[in-house]
């Protein structure tokens, strides 16, 4: 009986009328999350993929009950890869294609948007750029970084994200794009611990990133034509955050978020949120980078071989 009642809960009743659209979603171990995201995007969408990474709390179970499908696949290394092996393996049919964390759910407001704006989109729009809200400790940060503009539904053929370690951002072989009103939010319901340890796991990655900047360790650095406006001014931003004094930087961007950005208008909540992501992470991979320069020096190749044999990170 209790079986029944969590299928029951767990359905999501599908609209007559979908969008010709396919959701993408990339989970492992996603139970807290992968029925509200689904509950979400059932209402636009035509088809919904999860691809899973071999969960073992039971989210392809819900996944399925929820009417997607599941498909099985070894994580590769970043989500980038991950996402890019779904367009080039899955038979997607649908015009358009959303990528989406299970984590994130779309507003009622940005549902609505999509199902009477994206048909009428004109045929030399390829990409759709939505708002991202960041939901932290159940409050919205409406300061410090808020909008956060992203790419994440573009035509059928059009878009495919680029191969970098962080901060990786779909682009889009041609066309134009345009911004949707509304919001879709980043809601994780992990605790804290959970959230301090995944920015300590980030932070080696975000470490080489940085590095590479610094001294364009790859030789890429100007391959970023096809971004958007907005995320090309991101990476610009960036690249100067990188030549900026170690260590002080980080304390610099907290106080630039903190203050002049209104995260302290957030509350407690955005005081923590501030700190953690904007300069105890940012001091955590600043460190990593001192740690490195110490034993590498400015040497390109060490710092590569470094990464590769110390981290499994190949630059």
């Amino acid at each position: 009986m209790e079986k029944i009642l969590l299928d029951r809960q767990l359905f999501s009743a599908r609209p007559d009328s979908l969008l010709d659209l396919t959701v993408i979603i990339l989970t492992k171990n996603e139970k807290l999350h992968i029925a509200r995201c689904l509950d979400n995007v059932n209402k636009v969408a035509d088809k919904v993929y999860v691809i899973d990474c071999h969960s073992t709390d039971g989210t392809q179970e819900i996944a399925r009950r929820m009417g997607a499908e599941v498909v099985e696949h070894d994580w590769p290394g970043n989500q980038a890869a991950q996402f890019n092996w779904v367009l080039d393996n899955i038979n997607i049919d649908t015009e358009w294609i959303f990528r989406l964390d299970a984590d994130e759910y779309l507003t009622d407001e940005l549902v609505e948007e999509i199902r009477t704006r994206l048909p009428k989109v004109s045929d030399d729009v390829t990409g759709i750029i939505f708002k991202r809200r960041h939901i932290f400790l159940d409050r919205w940060m409406k300061g410090g970084i808020y909008p956060v503009k992203l790419l994440r539904l573009f035509r059928n053929g059009h878009g495919r994200y680029e191969q970098r370690l962080m901060d990786e951002h779909i682009v889009l072989s041609g066309g134009h794009t345009l911004e949707f009103e509304h919001d879709f939010c980043d809601h994780n319901l992990n605790n804290l611990s959970w959230f301090c340890k995944k920015h300590v796991d980030y932070a080696v990655r975000e470490a080489a990133e940085m590095l590479n900047l610094e001294y364009d360790i790859t030789g890429h650095l100007l391959e970023d034509s096809a971004l958007t406006a907005q995320a090309k001014y991101k990476r610009q931003k960036k690249l100067s955050y990188a030549r900026k004094p170690l260590l002080w930087r980080s304390f610099a961007y907290f106080l630039y978020r903190y203050f002049l950005k209104g995260a302290w208008r957030d509350g407690k909540e955005g005081f923590l949120f501030t700190f953690i992501q904007g300069w105890w992470y940012r001091t955590l991979v600043d460190a990593k980078i001192y740690e490195i320069k110490k034993i590498c020096g400015n040497d390109n190749h060490k710092i590569r071989k470094l990464l590769d044999e110390q981290y499994n990170i190949k630059l």
